[in-house]
């Protein structure tokens, strides 16, 4: 008997069929709105696998595609609202073809999503960059995909926040969370400081500093360690339990915040916080952190501290000490502070990961309403397209700093500065500030422009229509926006931790924040009227419109150039309200018509 176990052993151990479907790859997956799926393990000696597909009207299975990696994104370009059932299977292979092993059948649905469902992939795709692809070793993010062992500072702060998003989702769960965050904060405590402050970049193996933008920039830099700090605070929050390890990552938490010496990149009391120093240069950096840009944390987070604290006036007399406030109105939205056309959206973001802009103001504005403003004005440069780019319009829209098809740069409305590239990462984290127009927007990227721009990780990093460039990046500080300000819409959860913390609230007294109720209103003086430019595109001559109701005032008209320069005023309209400019001025210009002062709406033309 044991010899004929012995043969039929043998005979199973050298039939093929055996080996094909006596072995199961665990193939597994999901249909989404336009997507499904597909990931399974690797099996031993296959050097590629097949993806097969069966669709719903179709009476065969068909080779999608052979690769080496164990996951699949199927793109079904389904055009109609109805539900489609595919079939798949995975067959591993090993030169010269011969088929290792073939999977079960899995059946994926792809279907009309919801809202909900748009913003539970997005987040649960985005958490990926930042669970499945963080630093082995040290559980820090990378700074970009296939940056190998250079992990990112400030990133990692985000990185931190997604941490306590993808519990809140159930995409891990707390313990996995908290295991995670041990490893950072073990991480930190022995990596590389100066007074306190982390470098942009370090080595994700050991810590050590790796220099940012110059040989010069070797050392602290104040402004991603306020990133970390933001995030590593929301994490002291939400770990909250009485257990050994929810405690020992609290405690850790708090020595690293309170080691940060804010009060020593004050360059000797300056007055003014600077981003970096270095002991092998020291300041030679030379950069002051003044606003308005995505740095406000970095103040609020220095008064706050309760161990090297700087005085509320650095906050006045530093960060919005010089060119701080706005007041111009563009498309009908007022900017209070910052530069001309509101800049590169991540402002908007950066420090409001964390702190919470709602029902509050300072000395210069409600940052909610600033920051809707801001992306308002930006959607509106991108809608009017000015300097006529492909793919602009209503649902593809959002300039802020990315890859883009000629390096990296920081891009927004204006010339030189907007050169046609959209990045994700800069209308779908407004979404707290606008809602409809950012979720609008991210259904559109996905369901246009998908099969280029979505991919393990979600969202890549920008694209660019009109030179037909899509990046195959990720970059931790664009994906960490992403996920984050998603859920400060949803549930408000950093922003509530982050403002839990005891340090924050008398900070904001001490800065002079006061309750504000003009949460998302809009300002009833510089709404845009009925009045008209034409032509838009001209030689320095064109014509104003106004409604006959207004032509009871005297209205003055100033043109403005793209780096805030009135260069052009006039309170004498002739009878055909004819103007002709200098003929130094070219290109794009904004007509600013204002009525005893107050600016009642602005236009766009571009003089040739």
């Amino acid at each position: 008997m044991s010899g004929v176990r012995f043969q039929f052993f043998i005979y199973l151990l050298w039939n093929p069929f055996f080996w094909i479907y006596g072995q199961d790859l665990n193939l597994s997956g999901s249909g989404y709105d336009m997507h499904a799926e597909l990931n399974w393990k690797a099996y031993p000696s296959a050097d590629r696998y097949q993806v097969w597909r069966l669709a719903d009207n179709e009476a065969d299975f068909k080779l999608l595609t052979t690769t080496s990696a164990l996951e699949w994104i199927d793109w079904t370009d389904r055009t109609d609202e109805q539900s489609h059932t595919y079939q798949y299977f995975v067959k591993s292979v090993h030169d010269p073809g011969q088929v290792l092993s073939i999977s079960d059948t899995l059946a994926a649905i792809v279907h009309p999503m919801s809202d909900e469902e748009f913003l539970d992939m997005t987040q649960e795709y985005t958490f990926r960059y930042f669970f499945q692809y963080a630093h082995p070793i040290s559980g820090m993010n990378r700074e970009r995909l296939n940056s190998d062992d250079i992990v990112t500072t400030g990133g990692s702060g985000f990185g931190i926040m997604a941490i306590l998003v993808g519990i809140h989702r159930g995409f891990i769960t707390r313990e996995q969370g908290v295991n995670h965050l041990l490893k950072i904060v073990s991480f930190l405590q022995v990596a590389d400081r100066f007074h306190g402050a982390f470098p942009h970049w370090m080595n994700g193996k050991n810590g050590t500093v790796i220099p940012f933008s110059s040989n010069l920039d070797n050392g602290g830099d104040l402004v991603e360690t306020a990133f970390l700090m933001e995030g590593l605070l929301c994490a002291r929050a939400f770990f909250d339990q009485d257990v050994e390890k929810e405690n020992v990552l609290r405690d850790v938490i708090t020595s690293l915040w309170e080691d940060v010496e804010w009060d020593w990149y004050s360059r000797n009391n300056s007055g003014v916080l600077y981003w970096h120093w270095s002991p092998d240069h020291a300041w030679q950096m030379n950069f002051p952190i003044r606003g308005y840009n995505e740095a406000l944390i970095v103040y609020l987070l220095a008064i706050a501290s309760p161990t090297h604290p700087v005085d509320a006036n650095y906050y006045h007399d530093g960060w919005a000490g010089s060119g701080y406030s706005n007041g111009n109105t563009w498309y009908g939205k007022k900017l209070f502070v910052g530069p001309h056309l509101g800049g590169p959206l991540f402002f908007a973001h950066y420090s409001f990961m964390g702190f919470d802009p709602r029902g509050k103001k300072d000395a210069y504005c409600n940052y909610f309403l600033q920051n809707q403003n801001h992306t308002y004005i930006n959607r509106s440069w991108c809608i009017a397209n000015p300097l006529h780019f492909d793919g602009y319009n209503e649902n593809t829209w959002g300039l802020t700093a990315s890859d883009d098809p000629f390096g990296y740069a920081a891009h927004a409305p204006g010339n030189p500065a907007d050169n046609g590239t959209i990045t994700p990462a800069a209308g779908i984290p407004s979404m707290p500030y606008t809602p409809g127009e950012s979720i609008g927007l991210m259904k559109n990227l996905y369901r246009t422009y998908g099969d280029l721009l979505w991919g393990q990780y979600g969202f890549k990093d920008a694209f660019n229509p009109e030179q037909n460039w899509f990046a195959d990046s990720y970059l931790a500080i664009d994906q960490g926006p992403i996920i984050n300000m998603i859920e400060n819409y949803r549930s408000g959860l950093l922003w509530d931790l982050f403002m839990s913390n005891p340090e924050i609230d008398p900070a904001l007294v001490a800065i002079g924040f006061i309750p504000d109720s003009t949460v998302a209103t809009f300002d009833l003086s510089t709404q845009s009227t009925t009045w008209s430019v034409y032509p838009t595109v001209n030689d320095g001559s064109f014509s104003i419109s106004l409604p006959g109701s207004m032509y009871q005032h005297q209205y003055e008209i100033s043109l403005v150039n793209t780096v805030g320069h009135t260069v052009y005023n006039t309170c004498d309209l002739s009878s055909n309200n004819y103007l002709t400019i200098p003929a130094n001025q070219k290109g794009l210009m904004w007509v600013v018509l204002r009525d005893e002062g107050v600016v009642i709406g602005t236009k766009g033309i571009i003089i040739r």
